[in-house]
Parts: C-alpha cells; sequence; structure tokens
C-alpha cells in the first residue's frame, strides 16, 4: 500500500512540473541554429580573415568533387575544374604565370571546338588564350572582377603564331589594341575583317552567353554588317575596356543547378541609341587598369556557402601533374 502511495505522489509530481512548464514555455528561450553554420573553426577564421581572392590565389589545384559552377559570374566559385593544355592544334595560352587556364569542362570543351573554327573563319592558324578562372575559381586578386566561376575567358585579337611560343613570351607579349587613343574609333592599322569573322564565330555558338567588346568595336560591327544578317549580333555586348580581346562567357551548364544564370540580352542588334552611352566623355575617362582588382575586397562570407567547402576540399590527384608542370614554368 505504501508503494502504491509513493508512486501516486510521483505521477503526481512529475505532472505538476509538466504543467508549469507548460504554462511558462513562451518564457523558456531555445537558440535557433544559424542560417549558414560552418563546417568548422578553419571555415570560420576564413570568413573574417583574408580576402577570398587571395584564400583561392594560394590553391594550384582543383578541388575533388564533380564539376559544378557554383554562384554568379562576379562572385562564386568552380568545384572541380579541368585544365585547358597550355598548347594544342589550334591553340596556345598566354600569361601562363597567373595559373588562369582553369574552367568547367563546357569551357574546355568549347574552346576546343572553338580554336579550330576561329581558324578556318578568319585565316589564322589559330587562336590565342587569355585569361580563364583559376582552378577554384573564385575571386581574382588582379585583373577581373568575374571569371569566378569557370564559364568565362578572354581570347586576344591576335592569329596564333606558326610556332611555340615561350613561357617568357607568353607572359610578356601585349595583344593588339584594335581602338583608337580616344576611345571612340576603329584603329585601321590593326582591324581587319578577321576580326568581324573572329567575333561573328564566338557568337554564333548555341552555348555562349556574351561576347564583350569595346564600345567602338560594337559600333563598327553595326556599320560593317549593315543590313545583313545580324541576329548574333545580340550577343555582343559593349564593355569598358576589352579592345585587344572578347570576353566569351557561357551560359550556366545543367550540371550546376548552383550556377546563376545572367539576366538575357535585350531585344534586337544593339546598334540603336543605346550604343550612345558609352560614347559619353565621362565614361570615355574612365581608366579601367588591368591589375584594378576589382574584386580583391570580397570576402568568404560573401560567396555562396559552397564556396567553403570547395576552397577547403582535398586537391584532385588526378591534377598533380598540372602542379609539377607550374613548377617548371
Amino acid at each position: 500500500m505504501h508503494r502504491s502511495a509513493a508512486v501516486i505522489v510521483a505521477f503526481l509530481s512529475v505532472a505538476l512540473i509538466c504543467s508549469a512548464a507548460a504554462k511558462n514555455a513562451t518564457s523558456i528561450y531555445v537558440p535557433l541554429p544559424p542560417s549558414n553554420p560552418f563546417k568548422n573553426a578553419k571555415e570560420e577564421k576564413q570568413q573574417k580573415s583574408e580576402p577570398a581572392s587571395f584564400l583561392f590565389a594560394e590553391k594550384r589545384l582543383p578541388s575533388l568533387g564533380r564539376a559544378m559552377a557554383i554562384g554568379y559570374y562576379p562572385r562564386g566559385c568552380l568545384q572541380g575544374g579541368v585544365e585547358l593544355p597550355m598548347t594544342g592544334p589550334t591553340w596556345q595560352v598566354m600569361r601562363v604565370s597567373r595559373i588562369r587556364n582553369w574552367g568547367h569542362p563546357d569551357l574546355v570543351k568549347f574552346l576546343e571546338r572553338f580554336a579550330p573554327l576561329a581558324a578556318k573563319a578568319t585565316g589564322w592558324r589559330g587562336i590565342l588564350v587569355g585569361d580563364m578562372a583559376q582552378p577554384r575559381g573564385g575571386p581574382l586578386p588582379f585583373g577581373h572582377k568575374s571569371h569566378q566561376i569557370g564559364l568565362d575567358v578572354d581570347i586576344w585579337f591576335m592569329p596564333m603564331p606558326d610556332r611555340v611560343l615561350s613561357k617568357e613570351e607568353r607572359d610578356n607579349i601585349a595583344a593588339s589594341n584594335l581602338v583608337t587613343a580616344d576611345g571612340k574609333h576603329i584603329n585601321h592599322e590593326n582591324w581587319s575583317s578577321a576580326d568581324v569573322a573572329f567575333i561573328r564565330t564566338a557568337a554564333e555558338q548555341s552555348d555562349v552567353e556574351r561576347v564583350l567588346v569595346n564600345a567602338a568595336i560594337k559600333k563598327e560591327l553595326c556599320r560593317v554588317e549593315g543590313e545583313s544578317d545580324k541576329s548574333w549580333m545580340s550577343k555582343v555586348r559593349p564593355w569598358y575596356g576589352h579592345a585587344d580581346h572578347i570576353h566569351v562567357r557561357l551560359k550556366c551548364p545543367a550540371d550546376s543547378p548552383d550556377c546563376r544564370a545572367q539576366p538575357a540580352v535585350p531585344p534586337g542588334d544593339g546598334c540603336d541609341k543605346s550604343l550612345n552611352y558609352w560614347f559619353a566623355n565621362w565614361i570615355l575617362r574612365l581608366k579601367i587598369p588591368e591589375m584594378s582588382g576589382s574584386a580583391k575586397g570580397l570576402m568568404l562570407k560573401d560567396l555562396p556557402p559552397a564556396c567553403g567547402a570547395v576552397l577547403n576540399a582535398p586537391a584532385n590527384p588526378s591534377s598533380a601533374e598540372a602542379d609539377k608542370r607550374f613548377e617548371a614554368r
């Protein structure tokens, strides 16, 4: 009997405690998990330490993992990047010491396909490839705001020579400038019909999102194309600089769900009054130095959360040969 009474007392005590807790539930603070928890202390420290451009520039090899473009062209990173060989049948990579001949596999395949097409269209031996992306993408310490997700590439307005250039030549040769010093006209000493064919061949590729050129080059294209079929011209957009190269940007790949697509180009060929904006005096006076480091202010916290994992992932062992090639440069 005493045992039964004890059980009843214990039961009533628990019930009273639960009832009291229920009445005071609103006063109990239960902390919520952070919206973007870091996987480890290393990532948390990186969020507040050096700019992301320095962190990504230190990585000379791509990360493990399926290839994916992550984020937006000027704010993201690249998982599982692929290297474009320094020299191919119809291309040579320039500025090799920068280690920027990496990209999403779609970009590498594009260049392998585009190089012979451009050579045929222009009569050149091949193309000279400028900056693509770093092995893991991300912000660059100098030179570009975009080129972060492995889908951008600069290609020079200069035919590939009939010999393999040395490392010193690749790092020091200057590309041909096709625009006059005042920024208003084409430099006819360097400009030719091959340059039109070069730009058009790039813009006609179905996986190309944009082809960025200097405004004076866009104006000349509008003039020389006249009333011919200019459907490809909608992709060719004016942008600061770009007097000595085209900037080709690919569409987001199907295998990259975290890649943010660029808004569609405006309707029309871009040869209307909107082009006049680029020839205003205050625009022409702007100086965009190559070593401006326009993305160097971004911190790791400013990039998509997945970029922290990409930055700290193990290197892809199949890319070890690339590291040896870099050491030999």
